[in-house]
């Protein structure tokens, strides 16, 4: 004798074949479509939020980091020789209060006086050797 349970007929892969389409069917939507169309508006709004979040931390993190520092109260310019010695030339001026006319007498003296270095430097607060701005 012959089951029908020993045999599988049409109809039995016809059923559980439409239940697994019909289910993965209702999955697909839902994982694939309904979901994500619930929460995108959020996601956006999120991504978003998370953009500006780190526009504002960079602008902080670059606004302490570019602090003004402070500028030396005094320039004075270094006079050295071919060998490198420092040399002192007189009747130059050597002291100054702005970078910009310590500059302009530092490159009037390179004219002046071609075979020497000149240096222009200054004393830092934090630094406990004078600072080199400029070398000609």
């Amino acid at each position: 004798m012959k089951s029908d349970l020993a045999q599988p007929s049409y109809r039995t892969f016809l059923m559980i074949g439409s239940s697994v389409a019909g289910f993965s069917s209702f999955v697909y939507n839902l994982f694939g479509y309904t979901i994500p169309a619930a929460f995108w508006v959020h996601m956006k709004e999120i991504g978003a939020a998370l953009i500006m979040i780190a526009v504002f931390v960079f602008a902080i993190a670059w606004l302490l980091k570019a602090k003004p520092h402070k500028k030396p109260k005094r320039y004075l310019i270094k006079v050295f020789d071919v060998f490198g010695e420092e040399f002192r030339i007189e009747g130059i001026r050597t002291e100054f209060k702005t970078h910009d006319v310590a500059w302009s007498f530092m490159k009037n003296y390179k004219i002046s006086y071609p075979l020497y270095n000149f240096a222009l430097v200054s004393d830092l607060p934090n630094s406990e050797k004078m600072t080199i701005f400029r070398y000609l």
